[in-house]
């Protein structure tokens, strides 16, 4: 791995600027000073090597980090945090430049934004930030360049208790970022993303440091980016380690395939189910992704403010009895979860059903249903990394041994939190959060 550079600009350097095509970072950088003349890239000297977080006990970072996780068990409503909290993450780690707007701007428009934001973003970024915040001991392997937003990204991480001590950090190039426009009218955010450049390649991550990440990982993340490198991580975790891998399937991607291939849970977006398996409904293409891939334990579908559902895989085969029809059993469950509760609910179906969908097949196994939080219009500013943060907690409930039907609800409310504020993390909860204490009993 490379060194970084360690440089944070003082906080009376940042102010708005005006767009302009003064700068490039790298062949994919935004020509434009979009934010802060921070972000021009200063000359700097090389610090010392980067070092494992657990070796920097006397460093300042360590030391809040530490401050945090007493303060975690010190508190009388969390339960003791899980014997093993050490999760790796591979995937993606960028720069979100935020600007909410009263609506969508026409085509050709002008418009000013209501309130602005930079901070850190990129899915297995988010995620293993919410993992963090919820009591684990997070671990990445992304890539950046030595530039600003390179540097300020793996700040932000290493704030949180993720451990960067994986990441590959470029001489040369840009750090990936991503602009997003947050719909105040709508509700909703559109990102237009840059990917990072040199791109990682498995070649970025040497056999000593990817043996050392996983050393003690009770469970590994990926969210589909850097394919060949995730893959080579993948096949050294499955047929090597036998360690459990989550996959989060955001939308058909580039060897997506392959990863779908050795994991033993998935997280899916709405549109991914029908996407990647061409069924008629959420439901079937539910049954037809347990069918299609043997050794997953479980597929969860997010729904954004429908909830979220998940359908298990029984250890034993269901005796012959009758099939339930996957569609008419979500109907069901769905009306035993409707009512007037705000909270996150969950309904679970008997276990080890056979659960069948027309012209795909049939499974063993059992299908939870899961309600979301009503969040009032009033507090609900960006979707963004909503997702991730759902994510996050099911890591952290997979590592606590939580059962499927508290861990949705306990992931629901975790992602609702994250709605609460502008930017992918900033509204992310603490372990110690009076809104999760539910779910600590």
């Amino acid at each position: 791995m490379r060194q970084l550079r360690q440089w944070h600009p003082k906080a009376d350097e940042v102010m708005m600027m005006k767009l302009t095509p003064a700068i490039s970072n790298g062949p994919h950088s935004p020509s434009l000073l979009l934010l802060f003349p921070c972000l021009r890239r200063p000359n700097l000297p090389f610090l010392r090597p980067r070092i494992p977080r657990a070796e920097m006990s006397s460093s300042s970072s360590s030391s809040s980090s530490s401050q945090r996780e007493q303060a975690a068990v010190a508190s009388s409503s969390a339960p003791p945090l899980p014997a093993n909290r050490i999760v790796l993450g591979c995937g993606a780690v960028s720069v979100d430049y935020l600007a909410s707007v009263a609506s969508f701007p026409k085509p050709d428009d002008k418009i000013r934004s209501t309130s602005l934001k930079v901070g850190g973003g990129g899915n297995t970024g988010n995620a293993l930030t919410s993992a963090a915040r919820l009591g684990l001991k997070p671990r990445i392997i992304s890539k950046v360049a030595s530039d600003a937003q390179g540097e300020n990204a793996l700040a932000e991480l290493e704030a949180d208790g993720v451990d960067t001590s994986y990441m590959v950090v470029s001489e040369t190039g840009n750090s990936p970022f991503t602009y997003i426009i947050v719909d105040n009218q709508t509700k909703t955010r559109t990102c237009i993303h840059t990917p990072g450049d040199p791109e990682m390649v498995p070649e970025d991550l040497s056999r000593s440091s990817l043996s050392s990440a996983l050393d003690g990982a009770s469970l590994v993340y990926f969210d589909g980016r850097l394919h060949e490198t995730a893959l080579v991580v993948a096949e050294e975790v499955a047929s090597r380690r036998k360690i459990p891998i989550l996959i989060d399937a955001e939308r058909k991607r580039e060897g997506l395939d392959d990863l779908l291939n050795l994991a033993t849970y998935i997280v899916c977006s709405e549109k991914f189910p029908q996407a990647w398996t061409t069924a008629p409904s959420i439901p079937t293409a539910l049954v037809s992704i347990l069918l299609r891939l043997p050794h997953v334990k479980f597929v969860i579908v997010t729904l954004g403010d429908k909830g979220c559902m998940l359908l298990e895989r029984s250890i034993n085969e269901a005796p012959e009895t009758e099939e339930t029809y996957v569609e008419s059993l979500v109907e069901s469950l769905r009306q035993k979860a409707s009512g007037s509760s705000t909270i996150p609910t969950c309904i679970s179906s008997k276990s080890s059903l056979r659960i069948s969908a027309d012209g795909i097949g049939a499974i063993s196994g059992r299908l939870l249903v899961c309600t979301a939080e009503v969040v009032p219009p009033s507090e609900l500013i960006d979707t963004t990394g909503a997702g991730d943060a759902f994510i996050g907690a099911v890591l952290y409930a997979l590592c606590a041994g939580m059962p499927p039907e508290k861990m949705l609800p306990f992931a629901s409310q975790v992602a609702a939190a994250g709605c609460r504020a502008l930017g992918a993390r900033s509204g992310l909860p603490w372990r110690t959060d009076p809104r999760l204490a539910p779910f600590w009993h």
